[in-house]
Order: structure tokens, then C-alpha cells, then sequence
């Protein structure tokens, strides 16, 4: 088949129906779940790069910093392990948390999953507050990332089977706008936090997550529950009632149908860990790994995490460095708007070709521009000029990732999954997220230090990896009803051939409405 992975589908089911407010509402208040993640990603970054935070736990940073000696080299002045400890540990704990919230999700529902995130990530957040050890620190961080670990795993999964096929992408990529308000509500906070005299600032910074916590877990007791979930747990009546409510009309009979059936199919699969290794489930098996595998491997955690380290790194000023993550922040939700307006209607390929065309340009002239003006010694400074084309070429790359990678992250694997290995495909999705945002939290600075400007180049590498990926091997799921998308794999060119016969034979009405390609 010709144009890499593009599929034709023939005709979409298409059920009866409207986009009721509802529906609207209820999945921007679940979107809510993804303001403890941005806002977590946004702070860490400023908080480090705070003088009185370092000299408090850090010293040995803080007194490299200010050595005259060790400014000479702009790469290795924040190398270290114990301050990465303090970014990463999160991760590690929601790669942990991601799978118990997996069989929480499936036995009572998306909205407890939820609930028990937001609860979890407030006590972390008020002990990171009241932290007067690194030991403190570090518990704090692991609730927290236990309360992400839960928001992960049940957020997307929950828009994806609330949302009409026709608008599924812009309201599932509600969670990754509600990251980037996250990340950008961090770094104003920060910015005003940096300012407070007595140098006690990072305490509110740190303390301020209990606010996203607080709405999350309120938020959370007032959902619905799915109508998936609901099937799944066996109240058929009160399952329909749901449907008809979010769907604003009584005629639901198609599209109820189609749950029931893939509830009944679900209950068939007695572990849901064995059946996604099948043979049938092999593209969802590999999309939900590498799809969040290449996603930290854009390097956009370099920007998120460490965003003001870095400008401070390059030779930006305090304030200037601050001000900058504030700058790429609010690139960073302006273009996510991109991204909710477009997906439906571009398509999610088109999005992730173009995000990744864009990312690789602006990486590589970010590389290439701070290795001609640092070299390998480190040694060297920015014009103004030169800084803020820097911070132009970022702000373009940080564009990018927002309306490609960033949200389709999220909302690709939630989609792709049969409701039989759904709750496993998205408990993957996030324990590679968060190993592979644990790896790089927890080696950038040191690869900074001795990769130096050939860090960005090492990045850009994996973007053209990946972008082609995407070209050869992804389907268009635009527009598909969640519960047909088998089908979008047995009519792909080249997914289709490793699809058993039998796998085809139990979805025999999918397959008379998209056909096989072989």
C-alpha cells in the first residue's frame, strides 16, 4: 500500500447522537487529573534552580555554582546525582503506582483511580512543603509520583471512552492541555516565589501543588463513571442509562450493542497481562511501548524539567531564566490549543509527521548554535541576539511537541486498546512513561555535562527514528469508534498479515465494514 502507514477504512459507523455539554463538562473536570502532572513538571526545574533550595539541601551544588573555578564550564555546574534523585524519584513511583492503578481502574472504575491519585499526590505535596531533610524531600516526591502514577493510567482512558468518535481527539487531548496550563501555572509560581524575601519561596512553590490535588480529588467525586466501566462491573441498565445521558438521545441501541459486545469479550480474557502478549494484540502491545518510549526521547524533558537550570546553564540571568520557562510554558499551552482544534480533522498522523519535521529543525540549529558559541570546553557566553534566537528556536521546538507528541502521547495508546486489554495497554503506556522520564531526569545533567551541545544532536537522532516510525507503521484512527479500532489493524498493509485468522473470524462485522488488507 502506497503513503507509508495511511489506511482507508471505507465507511465509518457512524451512531446516533449529539455533543451534549454533558459530555463537554464531565471530561474537562477529569481533564483536570493531568494539572498535578504539569504542574509537578513545571516546578521542579525552577525550585532547583533556586539559591536558597540548593544551599538548604543541596550545598555542594550551591557551592559549585558559586565557585568562581567551576563556572568555567557552563555544562557540569548543576551535575548532580542527589539533585536528579530529587526530580526523578517521582517517576519511579509512578511506573510502581501505574500498575496497581491498573487493577483499580478495571475492578472499580476510572473515577476511584482518580480520586485515590488526587489524595495520594496531596500528602506528598504537603510534605515536600514542610520538608526540612532530603529524606523529606524524597518521600514527598514518591507520593506524589504515586498520585500521578493513578492519574495516568485512569485520565486518558476515561475522556477516550466518554468522547463521540468524532470529537475523541480534541476531548482526550483536554489532559494534555491541563498539563501545560500545569507547567506554565508552575513557572509563574515560580517566577513570583524566586522574589519573596527570607528565602523561603520554594517552600510555596512546592506546597502550591496541593491546589491541583484539591481540585483533581473533588473533581473526581463528582464524575460519572464510564459506561465501559460501568459494563464491566455488570450493571447493563445503569451502563445504557449513561450512554444515553452523554450522548444526548434515547436511541443508543447501535452503539450499546457494540459495548456489549466488547464487555462480553472482555470477560472472556481471564488475565489481561497474558492476552495482550497474543498475536492479535502485537501492534497494540508495540504502540503502547514505543509510542511513550519515543516521546521522552524527543528531549522534551530537558526543556520541562530543567527549563530554568538550562537558560541559567547557557548564561541567562536569574530573572531571565525564569522568565524564559515562562515564555516557553506559555508556547508550550498555546500550541496544545493547535493541537485540540486540528487532531479531528488532520488526522493524528499528520500531526506526529509534522511535530517531528518541526522538533528535528529546531533541535539540531539549537545544538549547533550552542556548541559554536560554548565548544566542548564550555567556555563562553550568548549576545543578546543569540540568546534570544535560542530562545526562539526552543520556543518553536517546544511548539512542536505540543500539538504532536505531547498530547498524541496520550491519546493514541487510551484509543487503540480493545476494552479486554485496555486497563493493561494503558498501565504500559504509563510505566514506560515514567521509566523513560525517570532515565532522563536522572542522567540529563550528567549527559549534559559530558555530552555537552551534542545532547540536543543526540535527541534530534531518536526524532528522525521515531518520525519514521510513525510514517511506516501508524494508522489513521481519526474519527474510528473506540470499540471498531481492530479493525484500523487488519486493514493496515503491514499489521494486517500478523493477525490470526481466528482474530479476524470474532470480529467478522468489523471486517465486512473496513475489509482486510493483506
Amino acid at each position: 500500500m502506497a503513503g507509508g502507514g495511511s489506511v482507508d477504512h471505507g465507511p465509518v459507523k457512524h451512531y446516533d447522537g449529539s455533543i451534549t455539554a454533558f459530555v463537554v463538562v464531565t471530561c474537562l473536570v477529569a481533564a483536570m487529573g493531568g494539572l498535578i502532572f504539569g504542574y509537578d513538571l513545571g516546578i521542579s526545574g525552577g525550585v532547583t534552580s533556586m539559591e536558597p533550595f540548593l544551599e538548604k539541601f543541596f550545598p555542594s551544588v550551591y557551592k559549585k555554582q558559586i565557585d568562581a573555578s567551576a563556572l568555567e564550564n557552563q555544562y557540569c555546574k548543576f551535575d548532580s546525582e542527589l539533585l536528579t534523585l530529587f526530580t526523578s524519584s517521582l517517576y519511579l513511583a509512578a511506573l510502581v503506582a501505574s500498575f496497581l492503578a491498573s487493577a483499580i481502574t478495571r475492578i472499580f472504575g476510572r473515577k476511584i483511580s482518580m480520586c485515590i491519585g488526587g489524595l495520594v499526590f496531596l500528602a506528598g505535596s504537603v510534605l515536600n512543603g514542610a520538608a526540612t531533610n532530603v529524606e523529606m524531600l524524597i518521600v514527598g516526591r514518591l507520593l506524589l509520583g504515586a498520585g500521578i502514577g493513578f492519574a495516568n493510567q485512569s485520565v486518558p482512558v476515561y475522556l477516550s471512552e466518554m468522547a463521540p468518535a468524532k470529537i475523541r481527539g480534541a476531548l482526550n487531548m483536554g489532559f494534555q492541555m491541563a498539563i501545560t496550563i500545569g507547567i506554565f501555572s508552575a513557572n509563574l509560581i515560580n517566577y513570583g516565589t524566586a522574589k519573596i524575601k527570607g528565602g523561603w519561596g520554594w517552600r510555596l512553590s512546592l506546597a502550591l501543588a496541593a491546589v491541583p490535588a484539591i481540585m483533581m480529588t473533588v473533581g473526581s467525586v463528582f464524575l460519572p463513571d464510564t459506561p465501559n466501566s460501568i459494563l464491566e462491573r455488570g450493571n447493563t441498565e445503569k451502563a445504557k442509562k449513561m450512554l444515553q445521558k452523554i450522548r444526548g438521545t434515547p436511541n443508543v441501541d447501535e452503539e450499546f450493542q457494540d459495548l456489549i459486545d466488547a464487555s462480553e469479550a472482555a470477560k472472556l480474557v481471564q488475565n489481561q497481562w497474558s492476552n495482550i502478549l497474543q498475536p492479535r494484540y502485537r501492534p497494540q502491545l508495540i504502540f503502547c511501548i514505543l509510542i511513550p518510549f519515543f516521546q521522552q526521547l524527543t528531549g522534551i524533558n530537558v526543556i520541562t524539567f530543567y527549563a530554568p537550570v538550562l537558560f541559567k546553564t547557557l548564561g541567562f540571568g536569574d530573572d531571565a531564566s525564569l522568565i524564559s520557562a515562562v515564555i516557553s510554558g506559555a508556547v508550550n499551552v498555546v500550541a496544545t490549543l493547535v493541537s485540540i482544534f486540528t487532531v479531528d480533522k488532520v488526522g493524528r498522523r499528520f500531526l506526529f509527521l509534522e511535530g517531528g519535521f518541526q522538533m528535528l529543525i529546531c533541535q539540531t540549529a539549537v545544538g549547533v548554535m550552542i556548541g559554536m558559541n560554548f565548544g566542548v570546553s564550555g567556555e563562553g557566553s550568548l549576545t543578546k541576539l543569540e540568546a534570544n534566537l535560542l530562545l526562539f528556536l526552543i520556543c518553536g521546538y517546544v511548539a512542536a511537541f505540543a500539538w504532536s507528541w505531547g498530547p498524541l502521547g496520550w491519546l493514541v495508546p487510551s484509543e487503540i486498546c480493545p476494552l479486554e486489554i485496555r486497563s493493561a495497554g494503558q498501565a504500559i503506556n504509563v510505566s514506560v512513561n515514567m521509566l523513560l522520564t525517570f532515565v532522563i531526569a536522572q542522567l540529563f545533567l550528567a549527559m549534559l555535562c559530558h555530552l555537552k551541545f551534542g545532547l540536543f544532536l543526540f535527541f534530534a537522532g531518536f526524532v528522525v527514528i521515531m518520525t519514521v516510525f510513525i510514517y511506516l507503521l501508524l494508522p489513521e484512527t481519526k474519527n474510528v469508534p473506540i470499540e471498531e479500532m481492530n479493525s484500523v489493524w487488519m486493514a493496515h498493509w503491514f499489521w494486517g498479515r500478523y493477525i490470526p485468522d481466528e482474530a479476524v473470524a470474532s470480529s467478522s462485522s468489523n471486517v465486512e465494514l473496513y475489509g482486510k488488507a493483506v
